[in-house]
C-alpha cells in the first residue's frame, strides 16, 4: 500500500459491545497522486440513477460501497486508495448493519472515518449515504 495509515486499529476492540470488524486509522498520510473526490453515494444504480428497491441498510450499503469501489475503478484506481470515508445514516439503530456491511470491503484498508446520524438524506427511503476520498499513486 502506497499511503502511510497512522494507528490502525479495528471497530471490533473500540466497539465490543458491538458485531463490528472494521479495519480503520487515526490518520492517513499520501504523497503526490490524484485525489479523487466523491460525491456522497446513495442506494442507487450509477448508470440509471434508480433507486434499488430495497429499504433494508444491508442491501442499501452494498450498492453505495459497491458504487465507490466502482468510481474508484473508473478513476484509475482501487478501494485500497480509499483514504476517508464519511457515512450518513438516518437511524443510530442502523450503524451496526451499515458499519459491518462496509467493512467487508474495507477488510484491510483502514481508512479514516466519520459517521453522522441525520434526520433525513435527499430521498426519504435512503437509509444511507457515504462519501468518501482516495488518492491513486502516480
Amino acid at each position: 500500500m502506497t499511503h502511510t495509515r497512522i494507528r490502525k486499529f479495528n471497530t471490533r476492540d473500540t466497539y465490543p459491545e458491538q458485531a463490528l470488524d472494521n479495519d480503520l486509522c487515526q490518520a492517513v498520510v499520501t504523497s503526490g497522486g490524484r485525489i479523487v473526490w466523491l460525491r456522497g453515494q446513495c442506494p442507487q444504480d450509477l448508470d440509471t440513477a434508480q433507486n434499488i428497491e430495497s429499504h433494508d441498510p444491508v442491501e442499501q450499503t452494498h450498492k453505495v460501497m459497491q458504487n465507490i469501489r466502482q468510481l474508484i475503478e473508473e478513476a484509475g484506481g482501487s478501494i485500497e486508495h480509499l483514504v476517508k470515508v464519511v457515512v450518513y445514516i438516518t437511524d443510530v439503530r442502523h450503524r451496526e448493519a451499515v458499519y459491518r456491511t462496509m467493512g467487508e470491503y474495507l477488510k484491510g484498508v483502514h481508512p479514516v472515518s466519520t459517521g453522522l446520524v441525520v434526520q433525513a438524506l435527499a430521498r426519504p427511503e435512503w437509509l444511507v449515504e457515504i462519501d468518501g476520498t482516495a488518492v491513486i499513486p502516480e
